[in-house]
């Protein structure tokens, strides 16, 4: 029930204080009144208004003749109102947060992709958060457009700011500057009877020691503590006894499988495994020269303790065990009989992933690497063997982003990114050069797809400025898939590998194919006939000139 807080008689629920045509301001008389009177009602004073404890059910004060055109809203519309709004707030921050990262916002929504810094320097318990305040922000503002005209314009931009310059190798005592240890554990020359890089190390741990209790493959990875637990039962049956002295024998790959991802790698080493002249680290992919040496574990977890060289080294043993057993043997020892067993390493960020120099190297060449992995590969093991497994790039990001996204895959949700991430490119192309923009980590961790791994003349043409030509093998993944036999014959030739019977042959090339696509992937389907035809506007030039450095033309992809 309400009640007129001056004449006190009653109001209908949708009547307003100032319908009430009685109300006669504060010269109301209680006595008067037909409502009031004769009822014992105690007068309550309110800002100079007297109102009636019992009666007064609804309140307003009247300070001033410009309230008087408010409307007095019950306790639950009022409630109502702010939850209301702050519903309003919620939804709107929603689309603001999705839109801006998904590119749905109608106006550009400015994104900052980092500068380089001169003097990178990286504490170990900093997160990724504490990284990318070592980049200075770029004021640079991020249209997503969709019309292929629009991202033609962009393409073009990039198209004409690339230029493949030749890089300046450093001296192997730069080199020895920056990895004084990595050095002084590994020597220069290698046994003389080993087709594969071996040299004896002496061992000064005692019967009682752990010889991998600090082994941070074995620390940090449950799935690889099987492997160290059997090496620990085996390690002191290997030890090689020599004038009180106990040595052990330590061997780094004599090839390595450098790249690419999604394009095969799995498969061809499955199958290279099988050979009986090859052995393979404990684990497929250590990525220890790219990552693990400098402490990354993943990318979005920051950095870790670095792992030591002795790390990387103790995932070859159990071939260096086997390796160690036919240098031994009486036949190698009565007629100098050559090892022929070669070890392989299959990271597949090897060739491509030199995102951690800008943290760990001082940054003096307009934000390029002054330091690459080959240089220090080819510093250690100049008669290294690399085979490359490439794809046509577009089909290989498609792959890429099925394999690695997590939730809402679609190829719409593919052309955005693709979208994204070539503004991106772009920005960083109008200020550096095409070499710094591929290995920048800031740029590559900000863009949603990983269009750089594609770009493989340009790891390539780096690979080549410290290996020759006859050191590595490239191969195409869909020469692969439609001639296993050929491909596996090429790899056995290039590395130098004994015959096999007709059974170790079929077992080799007539095994089913590995790490293909996921079912629930393949049921996505193809991406947009758009966003095919500006991947390859995107990836032309680089194809060109790949076809051009290997002289053949099969690696412009114009059939796929």
């Amino acid at each position: 029930m309400r009640y007129c807080i001056n004449c006190c008689i009653h109001l209908l629920p949708n009547d307003l204080h100032r319908q009430c045509f009685r109300c006669r301001g504060p010269n109301h008389n209680n006595q008067k009144c037909p409502v009031c009177k004769g009822e014992n009602k105690i007068p309550l004073y309110a800002d100079s208004k007297q109102m009636k404890l019992l009666a007064v059910l609804e309140v307003r004060t009247d300070h001033s003749e410009s309230w008087n055109g408010l409307f007095c809203l019950r306790k639950g519309k009022l409630c109502s109102l702010i939850f209301g709004l702050i519903i309003m707030t919620l939804v709107m921050a929603s689309y603001v947060l999705t839109g801006a990262k998904h590119g749905l916002l109608l106006i550009p929504s400015p994104f900052h992709y980092g500068a380089f810094t001169s003097n990178p320097s990286l504490m170990d318990n900093e997160s990724l958060s504490d990284i990318k305040d070592h980049y200075q922000p770029s004021k640079m503002n991020i249209s997503y457009v969709k019309d292929y005209p629009s991202i033609k314009l962009i393409i073009d931009t990039i198209t004409s700011k690339i230029e493949f310059i030749t890089r300046q190798r450093p001296d192997v005592e730069e080199l020895r500057k920056q990895e004084p240890h990595m050095f002084s554990v590994i020597p220069n020359k290698f046994l003389p009877n080993s087709k594969n890089p071996c040299w004896y190390e002496e061992y000064r741990g005692n019967t009682t020691t752990d010889p991998y209790a600090t082994n941070s493959y074995a620390l940090y990875s449950k799935r690889f503590r099987t492997i160290f637990d059997y090496l620990r039962k085996v390690f002191w049956n290997h030890l090689y006894h020599y004038k009180d002295k106990h040595y052990r024998l330590r061997c780094l790959p004599h090839f390595y499988i450098i790249g690419q991802p999604k394009c095969g790698t799995t498969d061809l080493y499955d199958r290279l495994r099988l050979h009986p002249d090859v052995r393979f680290s404990a684990i497929k992919e250590p990525h220890w020269w790219t990552r693990k040496r400098f402490g990354i574990i993943r990318l979005r977890d920051g950095f870790h303790d670095r792992y030591p060289v002795e790390d990387y080294l103790d995932l070859f043993d159990l071939a260096a065990h086997q390796i160690q057993g036919v240098l031994q043997s009486e036949a190698a020892r009565e007629h100098s009989k050559m090892n022929t067993i070669v070890i392989g390493e299959a990271s597949a960020s090897t060739m491509w992933d030199n995102n951690a120099w800008i943290f760990f190297y001082d940054n003096s060449t307009e934000g390029e690497p002054p330091f690459l992995i080959q240089d220090f590969i080819h510093a250690f093991q100049p008669n290294a063997k690399l085979i490359v497994m490439l794809r046509d790039p577009v089909e290989r990001l498609y792959s890429d982003y099925l394999y690695f996204a997590s939730a809402n895959k679609s190829a719409e949700d593919f052309h955005e990114k693709v979208a994204e991430s070539l503004q991106l490119f772009e920005n960083c192309m109008l200020d550096y050069s095409l070499r710094a923009c591929v290995y920048n980590n800031t740029l590559n961790n900000a863009m949603p797809v990983r269009l750089q791994v594609g770009l493989y003349v340009v790891y390539l043409l780096d690979w080549l400025t410290v290996f020759d030509k006859d050191q590595i093998l490239v191969l195409r993944l869909e020469d692969h898939a439609s001639n296993v036999k050929y491909t596996m014959h090429m790899v056995f030739q290039f590395l130098d590998l004994g015959p096999l019977s007709e059974k170790q042959e079929a077992l080799i090339t007539k095994s089913p194919a590995s790490n293909t696509r996921r079912p629930e992937d393949r049921s996505l389907g193809p991406m947009l006939p758009t966003t095919k035809a500006i991947l390859r506007d995107f990836y032309r030039p680089f194809n060109t000139k790949l076809a051009q450095v290997l002289s053949d033309d099969a690696f412009l992809w114009k059939r796929t």
